[in-house]
This record gives C-alpha cells, structure tokens and sequence, in this order.
C-alpha cells in the first residue's frame, strides 16, 4: 500500500485509544523557567522544541521536533552547530524559488543528519507592520513571493524526508501583548493577503504540517479558529496535513472541535489541554470518535507522504557545501539601495578606508529568539542585550568571520582602520584621515519583542551624520531585519542593505562592495521615509500593560505595504522590488494577452560591462473595479554583458480578481485591466491595457 491517505486510515484502525490520544500533544523536553529535563522524554532526545510519542509495535515513529526558520536551531548543548542561514527577508530579496529549495534541502538534511523529523521553520507572515521584531525571519510583505518562497523551502526540507510546515495562521504581525491582541479585519481582505500566501505555499510545497497563531482573528483564539483552520484551510484550501498550535497557545480542549489538532509544548499552558481535559471530553461523548480519528490521521498521512517511517541511514553532512548556500542566499540578498557617483565597488587603488561601528571587527549579527542558529564553529562574539521571563537572557549574537577581516583580504595594497564608533569624536577624526568611510550600521532585532521605532539605536544616525560631514564619500552598510529611517540618506554616496546575513555573511558584504559579486537583491518589502507613511502611526499594544486584551484593525485589509503606497499615491523612500545593480537592463517586445487570465512576455538584455542578475517584475496596476496594485509574476535571470533572454509570466487568477465572501469563490469582473513590466513597484518600465473576461473559479 503506497497511497498515504489509504495507509493512515488502516494505521489508525488498529491503533488504540490511549495511542491515538498519547499523539495529539507534543512535550518540550526542557521546561522554560526551570530548564528541569520532562520525565516522558527518552533521556538520549537533545533539548529540541518538542517531542511527540510514536506507536513502535505499529512501525509509528516519534515525532522530533526542532526550530529551523533559520537552521536547525540550537539546543542547551553549546556543541550543537549547524549552517546559520540569512534571515528569511533576505532570502525573499533573492527572489528565487530555486534557492528557497536548497536552503530547504539542507535544513533537511542537517534535520535527518541529527536524527530530527518535523521542522518548525516556514515562517510566511506577511510584513504588516515595520517594527515587529520577527519580520526578519518572515520572507516578505507579498502573498505571491511569500507563498512561492515558502514553498520551495517546504519541498526542499520534505525532499529530505523530514515534514516541514508554515506559519503562523494568521496575521501574527507583531510581538507586543501578541498573546491578548485581536487581529480584525475582512474577512476577503484576510483570502487575499495573508491567506493567500499560506494557500500558494500549501498548493506548492505541499507541507505535511501548519502551525497556528498565538492572536486573536476577529475574535477568535487563531488556535481555535474554526472559520480560518477548518472552513479555510483544510476544507477551501485543501490542506491535507496536521494544523499544530503554536507554544503556550492553546486555552481550552474544545479547541479540538474548531480545526486545531496538535497541542505543542503542553506543558506551557495552564493544562495540558489536548492530554487528559481532551480525553476526558471524548469519554463524556462531547468530541465524536470520528473527530479523534481525523486528527490522527492527518498526522499519520504526512508521515507516510514524506517517509519518515522508512528512512535509510543519514548521510555525513557536507559542512562547505552547506556554507556555499547560506554564501549563496547573503550574495543574492543583499541589496543596493543608493550609489550615487558610482561610489560602488570600491576602486582597488584606494589607499585608505576607515571601517566604523557595528562590532565590524568581530563579525555578523543574528536576530535571535527560535530562529538563532549556532553556527559551526561557535559564535565570534555574544553580547548580553535584555532578558525575558520566558526566553530568558537575550544576547546579541555575531558569526564570524567579520567584515573588517573580509574586505583586508580582498584589498591588500588599502589600509583599512577600525573604529568602534563609540565615541563619535573619535570616529570623525578617523574619517578625516580616509578617502573612503564605510559606516557599519546595526540593530539587534528578535522574537517576543518589537522596536519602538524605525531609528537605528545607540546613536548611530547621529555617527553617520557626523563622518558625512567630514568625508562626502560615506558607505552605510545596513545589518537590520526591518526598514529603518534614513534621516542621512542625502548626506551619504552609497547604502547596501545585507539584513542578518548569517554565517557567510561577512565574506558577501565584502565581495559586494569590492565588485567581486554583482549585487542583485530586490528589497521584498516597502521601506517607508518614516512610520507617519504606514498604515499604523502606533505600535499595536505598547502602551497599554502586558495581559491587556487589545485590538488592531488592520483596516488597509489586503492593500500590505507596496500595494498600500499606490493606494495613498506615496512615495516610499525605496520601494517594494528595488535593488540596483554594477550593471545595466533594458527591457522590449512587451507582449500582454488577456482573456482567462494574463499571459505577458519580453526580453531582457544586459546592456552593461558586467555579467549580473536582473528581476523584471509584473504588476497588474488598474483593474476593472478601479485602482488595484498586485505582484502578478517575477523570474530571475542571469545574463552575461550584451546578451538577451525571452521570458514570459503567466499570472495566477487570484491575483486580477477578489474574493466573494458570498460565495466563497473568487470572482473576476469583466473589463479592461492595466499591466505593467517594472523594475520595482514604483518603477514602471511599460505598460499595456488588456481585456479580461468574467470568471467565478475556485475556493
């Protein structure tokens, strides 16, 4: 028997009930706050994020499962390393689905390496709000990317054999009170922003697992949502694994009846709501048998689906070929913002350069929280920064080798000076000395807290404005994990935005700016001039006491980020897709099609000095209802110096309609609708008018 559906039900005939139900929780194996080892947990399991109980005598395997947003997370073993990747925006400014894969592939095989089975990576939320502190780890601030992206990396990690997911359903867009905060919003608005997303993402990757949301949807725990999980999820969007609750998230057992069927790390909530209190509900008649059976079952066949059950033997992992695609992502993901006067790449006969701020000297930093990789070799550098009662300590934490080491290497006839940039005075004497200042700019950034702001902290701004004041040729090199404010943007030549660029990091910041790789990253979210652009002046919950239920009305519904600019009619400081280049890209023979959906090609062609990578982006900018501003389709496409390509896009329907709550179907008007090939949401390069026909199509 070879079809997984067939073997989960006659699996789960033959189980009983205690061995049904000893599934439908998984434990932490160490307790937050008293870091006490969980009893129920075989002593040889490491101190991973959960642990779920097998069936031996039915071939049923444990469930093990680790943090992997960004890496196979390390346990309380300082000896668990293992490849620490770039933060998931810089994946999404790769916009490369291919890339997303082979970062999945190697998390699954770091996952199998370590004996592990479920990765609790997949991070898709939809960037609403610039100062949540997670944004990092999410992908970007567009349903199509996200989705795309997300779904390579789920394919990547199951090609492996381990079950992947994506999370967290839905609309867990800041840190601050986020376990008492009440997301609402429309619900058509919800299908076509963060929903779609995750349905792009599971009719792609197809993930053997969705994890549930700590908030609030419209009132309802996301957990225990019965209108997102099972109305949307598995019965419109077809999901036919297990939907997991997040940490700490589940308040009742009734939650069982409402789409949620795994309760993970139990023993964080007041009860261990899916163990006994669900048991003792399904003796009393209140949850039908079927229902319990369902929920093993959709386990059980994403067991069989990905092969957990029939694994060979791990193979040894290749650590450089493992570098070579976290290498890959941060050279592909950083991005050039600004370069006036051809500031970049630096020329090679420059004497001198001062390098200043940002721990250049140590090496790259990291967000942290369950995304923060160990990486081999342990961290260059840790720096103590706050303390949270669940988390515990938090420290800055930076992967060497350093940017100041990297750019000597690769400029050996420059002088390169290092100051801390502590002392401002100090800094400007040594930008004075130097043809060429490059500011090394940070901010920590991480889970379970959000930035008060878009300034950069610990007087930064106030730095860069001081060298640009003494040396007009000024570098800002940005390692952050959201859009910051850039009151000195016109002050300075030249701005590359390297996010957190994992433990390659170092050696992608350096070739990029000495010309030894070609900058390519699109930014995959808006950077807004300042909060006063966005559609939330306030941070959601940061003025009221932590365990005060509170309200967001995400009003924009699914107008997030770029499409809320061309809503307004806004000019962002950099916009949604913008990345420059060493080189040059025309575009021509634009051809656009219509009926059903939107057919679109043309070619591009290197009209530069350099070899490089282009993303030509296609955007439906007027529909037939009125102005719509949506990502139709991208393609990546490398080209040596004087060369062209043909590419062509076909858009998903989704994209030119809206949904009909009505009907529960997607719906496109018939009319005329307006089509753009652009180099960013901001930067139309052309555009044509086609007619599209009236369609009502799937759910």
């Amino acid at each position: 028997m070879t079809d997984p559906d067939e073997r989960a039900r006659e699996v789960e005939a033959r189980m009983t009930d205690d061995e049904r139900f000893s599934m439908l929780y998984s434990l932490m194996v160490r307790i937050f706050g008293t870091n006490a080892r969980e009893p129920r947990v075989p002593a040889h399991v490491p101190a991973i994020a959960g642990y779920v109980h097998g069936v031996p005598r039915l071939g049923i395997p444990p469930l093990l499962l680790a943090d992997t947003s960004l890496g196979v997370r390390a346990t309380h073993d300082a000896n668990d390393m293992a490849t620490a990747l770039p933060a998931g925006l810089a994946l999404g400014a790769t916009f490369d689905p291919a890339l997303a894969r082979a970062a999945g592939s190697l998390i699954g095989k770091e996952m199998r390496e370590r004996g592990f089975n479920v990765a609790l990576g997949g991070g898709i939320n939809l960037v609403r709000e610039v100062r949540n502190g997670r944004n990092f780890e999410y992908v970007s601030e567009d349903p199509l990317l996200s989705g795309k992206l997300g779904a390579g990396l789920v394919s990547g990690t199951q090609a492996e054999g381990v079950i992947a997911l994506v999370k967290h359903v839905s609309l867990n867009a800041s840190e601050t009170n986020k376990f008492f905060l009440d997301a609402i919003i429309d619900p058509a608005a919800h299908r076509e922003s963060d929903l779609l997303a995750f349905q792009i993402a599971i009719e792609d990757g197809r993930p053997g697992a969705l994890m549930a949301a700590y908030n609030l949807v419209n009132g309802e725990y996301a957990c225990g949502n019965k209108r997102i999980l099972q109305d949307t999820v598995k019965d419109a969007m077809g999901f036919k694994g297990w939907v997991m609750s997040d940490w700490r998230a589940v308040n009742s057992w009734d939650f069982a009846l409402k789409g949620l069927d795994q309760h993970s790390g139990a023993q964080l909530d007041e009860c261990e709501w899916f163990n006994e209190p669900l048991r003792r509900a399904f003796d009393e008649g209140r949850v039908p048998r079927e229902r319990i059976s369902e929920m093993v079952q959709r386990m059980l066949r994403s067991y069989f689906a990905v092969g957990i059950d029939r694994q060979s033997a791990a193979e040894p992992i290749d650590a450089n070929a493992h570098n070579d695609v976290a290498l890959e992502i941060a050279r592909k993901g950083i991005v050039l913002l600004q370069n006036r006067h051809a500031m970049l790449p630096l020329a090679r006969n420059t004497r001198r350069i001062a390098l200043i701020g940002g721990f250049a000297q140590v090496g790259v930093l990291s967000g942290s929280g369950s995304s923060q990789v160990r990486p081999r070799g342990g961290y260059a550098a840790e720096v103590p920064f706050r303390s949270h009662p669940l988390l515990g300590a938090t420290s800055m934490c930076f992967s060497g080798p350093s940017p100041l080491a990297e750019l000597r290497a690769r400029l050996p006839g420059t002088t390169i000076d290092f100051d801390s940039g502590a002392h401002i005075a100090d800094a400007v004497v040594l930008a004075a000395k130097a043809e060429i200042v490059i500011v090394n700019a940070i901010r920590h950034e991480g889970e379970r807290f959000d930035c008060p702001d878009m300034t950069l902290p610990y007087g930064q701004d106030d730095l860069i404005d001081a060298v640009a004041r003494v040396n007009p040729n000024v570098v800002v090199v940005l390692q952050t994990g959201n859009p910051i404010a850039m009151p000195w943007r016109d002050k300075v030549r030249a701005i590359v935005q390297a996010w957190f660029p994992g433990q390659a990091g170092a050696q992608a910041i350096a070739e990029v700016l000495t010309g030894d790789v070609n900058p390519s990253g699109r930014l995959p979210v808006t950077f807004p001039v300042s909060v006063d652009q966005t559609p939330h002046l306030r941070l959601p919950g940061a003025d009221v006491e932590l365990g005060t239920p509170i309200q967001v009305r995400y009003d924009e519904g699914a107008e997030v980020g770029y499409r809320w600019f061309a809503q307004r009619g806004n000019q962002p400081m950099f916009a949604f897709g913008h990345g420059m280049s060493y080189t040059d890209f025309a575009y021509s023979d634009f051809a656009v099609s219509g009926g059903d959906t939107v057919t679109a090609s043309f070619t591009v062609t290197n009209t530069g000095p350099r070899d490089g990578d282009d993303v030509p982006q296609l955007y439906l900018t007027h529909a037939a209802e009125g102005m719509r501003m949506r990502l139709l389709g991208f393609e990546r496409v490398w080209l040596r110096a004087g060369t062209s390509v043909r590419v062509s896009m076909v858009a998903d329907p989704r994209l030119l309609g809206c949904f009909d709550e009505t009907s529960g179907r997607w719906r496109i008007r018939e009319g005329d609708y307006r089509i753009a090939l652009a180099r960013s949401a901001a930067h139309h390069v052309v555009d044509e008018t086609v007619r599209l026909e009236h369609r009502e199509f799937g759910r």
